[in-house]
């Protein structure tokens, strides 16, 4: 009898570079995925503005299937070109990724890895250490509205801000999962979820945030519950980050609080994010964009992209390849073996021969 064929353990990863600097900070971040020896499949897509322009292709038919069906994770660059004003690429193949693959928790980890990288006096590493969850399907983002007499002295423009029970319980019940399973960086517990709304004026979409949180806040007794309206978390988050473990919020002030947050662990060129389902294929992306005017240029950051790498890894348990990552990132953070926005003297590709160099002898 012939030997039943091996089952690859291999876990398989879509590589969807995209535009801008995405095309330059991917190639460095496989190859830093590389040098930790994970099992891993890596599959590359030509998904972006070239391709539109080339054949009017955003994504194929059965992309988002395709996707689900047969990846177990999808590691995207950045999304833009000027040479397509309306965007409609970026717009059908990454936020087609997030509401039709139905990734509804966007999580950003926000960590500070040296001093030297935070702009506030007398931070150090572990005042910078939390989460910001951000449903990820809803709120302005679904492209509701319309407008009432377009074009004359009288016009009216409505955007809808959708929330819906489901989508608000999910994402709340994840933040305090999330806080339930996580630690910080140094080990200690995480213990409080803070959710974050405009209630005060937004009565009802806060109303139905309001009353959420408070019932599944009571499941999970061993974690504090704590509410800020979010003008004051933006004034707080400034003036001691050391404040919070998990914020959990809508999409649109998740989406402005995490670039703030950015700027407390050295810019947006150092943030990690995921595009999260539960169980499901899942999508992660550094927060950065694809930057058009240092594109090409081989001076674009590629640790935000390297740090999401690491964010993936974890994600598919594969942990020793992610701590290796994490701690030749650091390492040269410390040795200013970066891009000049971090200090370092670096470029793109330098930094990530750098770092993979780095992984090889740990």
């Amino acid at each position: 009898m012939l030997p039943f064929p091996a089952v690859s353990q291999k876990k398989r990863i879509a590589i969807v570079p995209g535009d801008g600097i995405g095309r330059e900070v991917i190639p460095e971040t496989v190859k830093v995925i590389a040098a930790t020896k994970a099992s891993v499949d890596l599959t590359p897509f030509d998904w972006s503005a070239e391709r539109y322009l080339a054949d009017g292709v955003t994504i194929p038919p059965d992309g988002f299937a395709m996707l689900a069906r047969d990846f177990d994770a999808i590691l995207v660059g950045a999304f833009g070109d000027p040479r397509v004003p309306t965007n409609i690429h970026a717009k059908e193949i990454l936020l087609g990724m997030r509401f039709k693959m139905d990734l509804y928790a966007n999580v950003r980890p926000v960590r500070l890895l040296d001093s030297s990288l935070c702009p506030l006096k007398g931070i150090e590493p572990r005042d910078v250490d939390f989460v910001v969850i951000r449903e990820n399907t809803e709120g302005m983002y679904v492209d509701a509205g319309g407008f009432f007499k377009q074009h004359t002295p009288d016009e009216i423009a409505v955007q809808e801000d959708i929330n819906s029970r489901k989508g608000v319980e999910r994402i709340i019940r994840y933040a305090f999962d999330y806080c339930e399973r996580h630690t910080k960086q140094d080990g200690s517990p995480r213990q409080r979820v803070l959710m974050t709304d405009k209630a005060n004026v937004m009565t009802y979409a806060g109303g139905l945030w309001q009353r959420v949180f408070k019932e599944v806040s009571r499941e999970y007794p061993q974690i504090a519950a704590e509410h800020m309206y979010v003008d004051a978390l933006c004034m707080q988050m400034v003036r001691d980050p050391r404040a919070f473990d998990v914020i959990v919020t809508n999409n649109m002030f998740g989406d402005i609080l995490t670039d703030l947050a950015a700027g407390l662990q050295g810019g947006l060129g150092m943030a990690a994010s995921g595009n999260i389902h539960p169980g499901k294929t899942s999508m992660f992306e550094p927060v950065h964009g694809s930057a058009p005017p240092i594109a090409g240029k081989n001076i674009a950051n590629p640790f935000g992209a390297i740090l999401t790498a690491a964010m993936m890894l974890n994600h598919l348990g594969l942990n020793s390849e992610a701590e290796k990552i994490e701690a030749a990132a650091l390492e040269a953070v410390r040795q200013k073996k970066t891009t000049q926005d971090l200090g370092g003297s670096l470029r793109t590709k330098e930094a990530g021969d750098w770092v993979a160099e780095r992984i090889s002898k740990l």
